[in-house]
């Protein structure tokens, strides 16, 4: 089937684009390269380059719905986004301008392409605010009320996604992520702090964890995310609801940071900074619904996906 990727240059979106052109799609990436690039999608122009197409666009851009459109894609994967946490908090109009029209024009075009579904990346650490620590792993059920101008935004979108479902038929699946991590990671976003560990420890640097580093987050490998995202366009599968997409298991920074260290054959501690105000302290999401309605479940644990990282940005040094 044709399909749109938005964001497919990016970290998790070039991962689907591999998977998505290894099962026979036909793909085409809407991005605006600013932080995704083409050397991401190499081994998918490698295994079927007449089956790739990248368009250089914003999806803030008009021009964005019309491409889209035009592409008639029977699915949208949609993960372009302002994915800054503390970008969203310093400049909220220029989150929203990007994560709420951008996804707009997004899913307009969808609609007037008479795609099939959107598939739509949320934000499972945002979404919920800071759930009491009793109710961890959180599920679907937790009431949503995020606390910064991004997780607003990635809400927001659900609604909308919603509401072109009532008016339109447009059929949708939102996927909650936790901390995503792997290769072709950046340093920014929430589980940023695995690519920093990393390339501070191939480089022999200290590493710094603020506070105590008992924060945990649920940390999530990308290719397991991106097998969610593939189940997740077929047809009838986990329609108009929003569904977690991590592990379940929370795991401290300290934690993270010996099972990297371990990995890189490291055996110095980190340096502690101060505590950064208004962190989340605890965070994990369940996974028991997407295991139901996706058949899915996270299916490479920690060490593993720290180590695969950590060679991934050894071979890139």
């Amino acid at each position: 089937m044709r399909v749109v990727v938005t964001g497919g240059a990016g970290f998790i979106g070039s991962t689907l684009v591999d998977r998505l052109v290894r099962a026979g799609h036909v793909v085409h990436v809407v991005d605006n390269l600013s932080s995704g690039s083409r050397k991401n999608l190499r081994d998918a122009a490698a295994e079927a380059a007449d089956r790739l197409v990248v368009h250089e666009i914003d999806i803030r851009d008009t021009r964005c719905t019309d491409l889209i459109a035009e592409l008639a894609p029977e699915v949208v994967f949609h993960l372009a986004a302002q994915i800054d946490v503390r970008v969203s908090v310093l400049q909220p109009v220029l989150d929203a301008e990007i994560n709420i029209i951008g996804s707009l024009r997004v899913i307009e075009g969808a609609r007037l392409g008479g795609a099939r579904k959107v598939v739509f990346a949320s934000s499972g650490g945002t979404l919920y605010g800071e759930p009491d620590p009793s109710v961890l792993p959180v599920d679907e059920s937790h009431p949503q009320r995020p606390l910064s101008p991004y997780g607003v935004a990635k809400k927001v979108v659900v609604d909308y996604l919603h509401a072109y479902a009532a008016m339109h038929g447009l059929d949708y699946t939102a996927l909650a992520l936790a901390n995503v991590y792997g290769p072709r990671q950046d340093p920014h976003g929430e589980a940023g702090v695995v690519a920093i560990f990393c390339g501070r420890l191939l480089d022999r640097h200290d590493c710094t964890i603020f506070g105590d580093g008992e924060q945990t987050r649920d940390f999530v490998y990308v290719d397991d995310v991106a097998a969610a995202f593939e189940r997740a366009g077929a047809k009838g599968i986990a329609s108009g609801l929003i569904v977690n997409i991590g592990t379940g298991v929370e795991t401290s920074v300290n934690e993270l940071y010996r099972a990297i260290a371990e990995a890189a054959g490291i055996d110095a501690p980190p340096n502690h900074g101060e505590a950064r105000v208004g962190e989340l302290h605890r965070s994990a999401l369940s996974a028991a619904l997407a295991s139901e309605v996706l058949g899915w479940g996270p299916s490479t644990d920690l060490p593993s996906g720290a180590a695969a990282t950590l060679e991934w940005f050894r071979t890139k040094r």
